[in-house]
């Protein structure tokens, strides 16, 4: 029988989550070496990158105070032997109350207070990033939207470390007249998109009377274009019915490359009733409904369920009641299927869903898009 090779063996291994190849560690040598060697562990964030699929996700106080002192780690069904965080680093970005707001391939971003932190919960390593940008990391580009007046235009810097500058984009970033949640960027076919809130406190002859999303597209300092500029994308006109509702609240997250093709979910939840669109084509702001119903027909054994947040992961509408967490489908295979995730204990009127799957990689391997705003 045909011996394996070590390469052989790596490339396997390479494809774990960083959980399971801890595990291995007692194993052997060669296994108690693999999250400190730089190869190996380059080349699991290049796989974990290539899968595209969170296995767990992250659930704390949807709030903008720094008094997240809750916060829990829950996998996805069939992932939970195998992602995890260690419990001493949950108790550790609790009792910091950190506030998670964002992850990527095994790095989370959080805030505490006027720092933010970059944090490798596997490794147990932590990195300070001012609110200055500085940052030695050779793969990151750090985004600031910075405005002093008030106003709608937002001035947009870029910090390279390769070039060792934060440099002044030269357009403007528009947002409107609206309030735009700049805590839930959608990154997107290189652009970056934030959806407004729907409250009703303009006039109805404003063209910003009903909620919109505004794009702004990235590209690095030298290659920026003179062209480039915020577009104005529309909701669907369902959506923007009766969105001055105070049960109305909407929001747009990524959809996974299917056949090559990026684009964008916007969800919506009022009075209890889930809408779901795609969006189908950026130049009109076409988009298309591939789901509506109701919280009560989803079939939930909760009497009076009440929603306290939603997102969008792995291609399916996750959403969270006061105790339990749930998957609803959205693709095809699963389309309309209701699946219960766990239960969580973090008691909030919102909460705020972070997807993570855990990888070795240290802070300077992962290309990283980081967005801050002040306004």
């Amino acid at each position: 029988m045909a011996t394996m090779s070590n390469d052989e063996l790596l490339e396997i291994l390479s494809w774990l989550p960083a959980k399971a190849i801890h595990k291995l560690n007692s194993s052997s040598k060669l296994f108690s070496e693999l999250p400190q060697t730089p190869y190996f562990v380059a080349k699991q964030a290049e796989n974990s990158l290539k899968k595209d699929r969170p296995s767990c996700f992250f659930i704390q106080r949807d709030n903008n105070l720094n008094h997240n002192d809750h916060v829990e780690l829950h996998p996805f069904p069939g992932e939970e032997l195998s992602s995890s965080v260690p419990e001493n680093m949950l108790g550790f970005i609790a009792r910091l109350r950190l506030k998670i707001l964002s992850s990527r391939n095994g790095l989370l971003l959080c805030l505490h207070r006027t720092k933010l932190f970059i944090i490798n919960p596997q490794r147990g390593n932590l990195y300070s990033v001012s609110m200055t940008l500085e940052c030695d990391s050779d793969d990151y580009m750090l985004i600031l939207f910075y405005n002093n007046n008030w106003s709608s235009h937002f001035d947009c810097h870029v910090y390279s470390h390769k070039q060792g500058v934060l440099s002044l984009r030269k357009n403007c970033f528009v947002a409107g007249s609206r309030n735009l949640k700049f805590d839930m960027p959608v990154i997107c076919n290189g652009a970056i998109h934030f959806i407004s809130d729907c409250y009703i406190y303009l006039t109805e002859d404003s063209t910003c009377f009903r909620p919109y999303i505004m794009s702004y597209e990235i590209t690095n300092g030298d290659d920026e274009d003179e062209s480039v500029e915020t577009k104005f994308l529309r909701v669907p006109k369902e959506a923007r019915k009766g969105s001055h509702d105070d049960s109305c609240h909407m929001n747009i997250f990524k959809r996974g490359e299917v056949a090559g093709y990026q684009t964008i979910y916007l969800v919506r939840l009022r009075k209890r009733v889930f809408t779901v669109w795609i969006l189908t084509n950026y130049e009109s702001s076409s988009w298309r409904r591939i789901m509506k119903v109701r919280v009560k027909g989803m079939g939930l054994v909760e009497w009076n369920p009440v929603i306290k947040g939603f997102t969008v992961l792995n291609g399916d509408l996750v959403f969270a009641t006061k105790k339990k967490v749930y998957t609803y489908g959205l693709t095809s295979e699963k389309y309309m299927v209701l699946s219960e995730i766990c239960d969580y204990g973090c008691d909030s009127r919102f909460v705020r869903f972070v997807p993570y799957s855990d990888t070795l990689h240290h802070v300077e391997l992962v290309p990283k898009i980081c967005v801050l705003i002040f306004n």
